[in-house]
């Protein structure tokens, strides 16, 4: 699970905002897609109470980035347009099991060549139902999600963040093949009134394309 997710209105927002599309870059896949054991599909406002069940564990929701205070104010932020627009939900046997998030970015670039770097890379976030883990099931999920956006959205690069603390987090980055790029110490504001250490990670689309 992660979600130390820095929403898009963070870092350098005034260079990677993207204008509103007409079609969304989720909407460009044919959807739902299953991998063995998975079905990996656009989220829905009534996945809200799905969802919910198991963002306000304790275990899961320590890492949140926003914690709603109870059940009708998630329900609300989840169908915001803004957010479904990057929010996939994986099912296992009709059961929701876990979310993704897919937020294209543009990437930074010289104002010359500004135009080339529109829309080619992407923030990734996950979140996984405890009772479903511990079957590599975030891995199989987390892996397809990569796929999805080298192969179908044509991105070149793709990162995610989490805390240094969200161990499991940082451990399936690097399951499925991400480069930890930063240590960032003390930089992150936890509710609990620490600071606590930040890493982020990424990954090329050469170095999935890279034979094992």
């Amino acid at each position: 699970m992660l979600e130390r997710l820095r929403d898009a209105g963070t870092t350098l927002l005034s260079l990677r905002a993207l204008p509103e599309p007409a079609v969304t870059p989720l909407q460009r896949i044919d959807w739902p897609v299953r991998t063995d054991r998975l079905t990996l599909r656009p989220g829905r406002p009534a996945d809200a109470d799905g969802v919910w069940q198991y963002r306000r564990l304790e275990p899961v929701a320590r890492w949140l980035t926003e914690l709603p205070a109870d059940a009708d104010a998630f329900r609300a932020r989840f169908a915001a347009p803004a957010r479904l627009a990057t929010t996939l939900v994986v099912e296992r046997d009709g059961q929701l099991i876990g979310d993704l998030m897919v937020r294209v970015e543009n990437a930074w670039a010289q104002a010359e060549v500004a135009d080339a770097a529109r829309a080619v890379q992407a923030e990734l976030g996950w979140v996984f139902d405890p009772a479903h883990q511990g079957q590599g099931f975030a891995t199989e999920a987390v892996r397809e999600l990569l796929r999805l956006c080298f192969a179908e959205l044509g991105l070149r690069r793709v990162t995610a963040l989490c805390f240094a603390d969200n161990e499991p987090s940082w451990r399936l980055m690097e399951r499925v093949g991400m480069r930890r790029e930063s240590h960032n110490v003390a930089d992150s504001l936890h509710r609990s009134g620490r600071w606590l250490d930040g890493l982020g990670y990424a990954l090329l689309a050469e170095e999935w394309n890279r034979p094992i």
